[in-house]
This record gives structure tokens, sequence and C-alpha cells, in this order.
């Protein structure tokens, strides 16, 4: 699903143009980028919450010269479910952990 059928499927429910929708979804998006950039946690109760964690430094290896290269630490997003979230969709919510990795 993408942001812009996320937009529509709540302006049909809501019944508020997709304009207004579309504003909501990205000042929502840009709130949990800056809370994170902060280093605050964003919980939304039911859903899950985001908090940056610090990755280690490690060694790595570049398959195409096969030789070790040094991958710096770095901080990362992580989104971590709620227990109604893993619920309702039939999964064990101890096992729910999702790291979102990007490259800086």
């Amino acid at each position: 699903m993408t942001k812009a059928e996320i937009v529509r499927r709540i302006a049909r429910k809501s019944g508020v143009a997709q304009r207004v929708a579309a504003a909501v979804v990205e000042e929502l998006m840009e709130q949990v980028r800056e809370a994170l950039a902060a280093d605050e946690v964003v919980n939304l109760r039911g859903f899950g919450s985001f908090r940056r964690r610090r990755r280690a430094a490690k060694v790595a290896r570049d398959i195409a010269k096969n030789r070790p290269v040094q991958v710096p630490a770095r901080d990362v997003p992580t989104f971590r479910p709620a227990r109604e979230f893993m619920e309702r969709m039939g999964e064990s919510p101890s096992s729910a952990r999702c790291v979102v990795n990007r490259k800086k």
C-alpha cells in the first residue's frame, strides 16, 4: 500500500477531502521524523512505537573486491508493533520487532 492509497482510504472513510487527509498524513510523518531526530520515542497506543537505536560499528565484506570494510556506527529508526497490532495479525506479540535500515 502506498501513501496515496492510505490518503484515499482515510478520505473515503472520514468524509474529508483528499487534500486534507494528505496534509494530515504528511504532518504525522513529519512529526515522527522530527521526534526521532530529537531522540524521542513515538508511542501510538494500539499501533506501536518508533524509536531511534544506535547500531554498533562493524567489519563487513566488500564482495566485489573480497576484502573487509569498516562500517561506522550509526543511528537507525526502529518500529515495535503493539500487542494489539500483532494479535490482529495473528502473530505472537513477543516476536514483534522491525528495524528499518536506510543508508545515510
